[in-house]
């Protein structure tokens, strides 16, 4: 069965999975996790605020004995759109609480601000020397460049630092892991040996890095020192926002780490041909398992792709291996010669 197959699946004794769909070709579901307490439900996540999302998470804790109005609690795990959305309109409707990091406030204080998300966007393109995809990555996000600020409402409670959670008679460890999103939170539920990882740890692919509304100087410093932290805990069950589940946090985290050294070294084997912008370097490296060329992905994924490069060029220079300087395409990176 594939994991994203409708339906409550158990994962613990009160715990259920419940994946709902994404409107996009990449990532075809994320996962809701649905906990029941004495006084109604706790979910992780909310999902994507489209009709089709909503209508099967009614369905699908109809299957448990529930409805939408049971729902007392959402602990988001960060303020990406797949995640946040739906949280925050189904909570407004049956008065429910969101709870978010407060990391994210800046990505929620622009979109409060702005109807131009995409426009927000394309300059941090600019910054990786993007400019060839610029006009066609606004086309491809034109439609979703208009915010709707009923799905962009603040959270009733701003999670801040690492502090415990009780959820009817469970505790949860809430784990401050910047990274993907400076806000996110993973949430270790030690008793059953349970991890509620978000996007943070995924069993399958990596979360994009490098890629907010507000940057930040180190987004991959972070991203591996969060993960680091994560392997400081005990060995747990990765309960994943997107892929199956997968049975140990330890395991993932050491492939995660490795795998991030491994594309620096890359980087850096790049950047011994000249200096160069992210996205000239993107364009040098091998991408997904398959280890396709960057050229071969539309332009958003290029545009993500050149980030997320420029997230590990950005490192390179806090290392002292590279060095960084600013010109009119974007940021551009030298090897540091020793």
């Amino acid at each position: 069965m594939h994991w994203t197959e409708p339906g409550a699946w158990p994962v613990a004794d009160g715990i259920h999975r419940v994946p709902l769909p994404l409107p996009m070709d990449g990532l075809r579901a994320v996962n809701v996790y649905v906990i029941e307490t004495e006084r109604g439900l706790t979910l992780i996540d909310g999902g994507w605020a489209i009709e089709e999302s909503r209508a099967l998470l009614k369905r699908s804790l109809g299957e448990l004995g529930f409805k939408l109005s049971d729902i007392r609690d959402f602990l988001v795990t960060h303020a990406h759109r797949d995640h946040y959305t739906q949280a925050a309109v189904i909570a407004h409707e049956v008065g429910a609480r969101v709870s978010l990091g407060l990391g994210d406030k800046h990505t929620l204080d622009v979109l409060q601000r702005t109807d131009d998300e995409a426009g927000r966007l394309v300059e941090l393109l600019r910054s990786a020397g993007a400019h060839e995809i610029v006009a066609q990555w606004r086309a491809v996000t034109g439609e979703e460049s208009s915010t709707d600020r009923a799905m962009w409402g603040y959270p009733d409670t701003w999670l801040e630092g690492d502090h415990v959670i009780e959820v009817g008679s469970r505790v949860l460890n809430a784990v401050h892991t910047p990274g993907h999103t400076q806000g996110h939170f993973v949430f270790a539920d030690r008793s059953d040996g349970l991890l509620f990882a978000g996007d943070h740890v995924l069993p399958t692919i990596t979360p994009s890095i490098g890629f907010e509304l507000v940057p930040v100087e180190q987004p991959l410093g972070d991203f591996m020192s969060s993960l680091v932290k994560v392997r400081a805990l005990p060995d747990l069950r990765l309960l994943p926002a997107h892929g199956p589940v997968f049975m140990s946090s330890h395991e993932r985290v050491d492939q995660l780490l490795e795998h991030h050294e491994a594309r620096l070294r890359l980087c850096a084997d790049a950047l011994a041909g000249g200096p160069a912008t992210s996205y000239a370097v993107a364009g040098q490296l091998p991408w997904t398992r398959h280890e396709r060329p960057m050229a071969t992905f539309d332009a958003f994924n290029q545009g993500l792709a050149s980030m997320e490069t420029k997230a590990h060029l950005e490192l390179l220079v806090a290392r002292g291996r590279a060095t960084r300087e600013l010109t009119e395409d974007g940021v551009v990176f030298s090897l540091t010669i020793d």
